[in-house]
């Protein structure tokens, strides 16, 4: 609910939210009285009262970043995190708490922050297989994807082991003998050397063109069963 909330307010909140700094100016404090509307009509629903809340406690926002930022890029995305707290306690509020929203959002917005921390915290340690962990010899970054990749398909390999398997069964239920003895030839199956007609021909005491006709005949059974 929350994150569709933060993109419908995209528009019309984000790009303040990101650009405090720079223009120096927000909207003015609300008073307690259109306050106290706006939250009745969140209550009931109304997206523009809550817009306009968020929008007008956007100060707050940029007050409480103003205790963690270093860097005017990480300022950005603190505005930004700040923002998504204060959109999720524009709307979960509750004014029957006995608090004021300032102080509710206060929390929620430092909650969002921290947790945003804790966050890059746990995964400070983390290597991904893009990550760039050394050069190759034309200076070009190489990621451990580079490294350990290969043309392997596993799903590829399970369906030709399924196939291999109905074929074997096939063979026993679905060739005579003869026609089983041809195709293990023919095409290595079981273990057996892989021969041309003609050589499975003279092996086996009989014309080519017999052979062949064995084989079509064979594998026309073979096509109807898979």
């Amino acid at each position: 609910m929350f994150l569709n909330l933060f993109f419908e307010l995209l528009s019309s909140i984000y790009y303040l939210a990101l650009h405090v700094t720079s223009a120096g100016s927000f909207p003015t404090p609300l008073s307690k009285k259109r306050e106290d509307e706006l939250l009745e009509k969140t209550r009931n629903g109304d997206l523009n009262a809550r817009n306009e809340l968020v929008e007008h406690n956007l100060r707050l926002v940029a007050h409480i970043v103003k205790k963690y930022y270093t860097t005017n890029c990480e300022q950005d995305d603190l505005i930004s995190i700040g923002t998504i707290g204060l959109i999720k306690a524009v709307s979960s509020f509750k004014s029957d708490k006995g608090i004021r929203l300032a102080t509710y959002a206060a929390r929620c917005i430092e909650n969002e922050i921290l947790m945003h921390f804790r966050n890059l915290k746990k995964s400070s340690q983390d290597l991904y297989i893009s990550d760039p962990i050394d050069t190759d010899k034309d200076g070009n970054a190489l990621t451990l994807i580079d490294i350990i990749a290969d043309d392997y398909d596993l799903s590829e390999d399970v369906d030709t082991k399924i196939k291999l398997q109905k074929l074997r069964v096939l063979l026993n239920g679905t060739l005579d003998k003869r026609e089983k003895e041809i195709l293990e030839l023919r095409y290595g199956l079981n273990d057996c050397e892989e021969l041309t007609q003609r050589e499975i021909a003279k092996k086996l005491g009989i014309s080519r063109s017999y052979v062949s006709r064995i084989e079509t005949a064979a594998l026309k059974k073979l096509r109807r069963q898979f």
